[in-house]
């Protein structure tokens, strides 16, 4: 008998061969990140939808199709102004700062050029998830691929980043 143990747990090596240096960051402090941008952006944006009277066009389906590129175009500024500066120097969101996290391209490791993180990260999946119906169904597969081994979403894979730990 050779003393190995038919019935013994394979010793693969099943860590990520692709991810070096900058440890991954964990999905819940992916999420916590995202929760604090969200909140963050909501507390200017419903205001702001409040007090011109969108929110309640909105609510009532009688917002015209102006008024929502208006309102989409107002969004992503707002998403600018608060997070451009931090994305461009740190690879960061006001959520990722809180959260301790950064994105890097997941070749060399460096914060990504600015055009870059919002024409490969953030463009794709916002554009997608404004159209009906499919758009929630697609913004739902991006955020279900972080369950996959390399913890990456669709939007990741798109612009070649990872979430590491800051």
């Amino acid at each position: 008998m050779t003393g190995e143990n038919p019935y013994e747990a394979p010793k693969a090596d099943v860590s990520v061969a692709s991810i070096q240096p900058g440890e991954l960051a964990s999905r819940g402090a992916r999420l916590g990140g995202s929760i604090v941008d969200g909140l963050v952006a909501a507390a200017i944006i419903w205001p702001a939808m409040y007090f011109t009277g969108m929110f309640d066009r909105a609510m009532e389906g009688t917002q015209s199709y102006e008024e929502a590129v208006v309102g989409a175009l107002f969004g992503f500024a707002v998403f600018l102004v608060l997070n451009g500066y931090l994305l461009a120097t740190r690879g960061q969101t006001i959520g990722k700062v809180a959260a301790q996290t950064r994105i890097v391209s997941i070749e060399d490791r460096k914060i990504l050029p600015l055009w870059k993180v919002i024409l490969l990260r953030v463009a794709p999946v916002s554009v997608a998830s404004m159209i009906p119906l499919l758009g929630s169904i697609l913004t739902l597969i991006d955020i279900l691929f972080i369950f996959r081994q390399d913890c990456r979403c669709v939007h990741d894979h798109i612009a070649g980043t990872i979430v590491v730990k800051a």
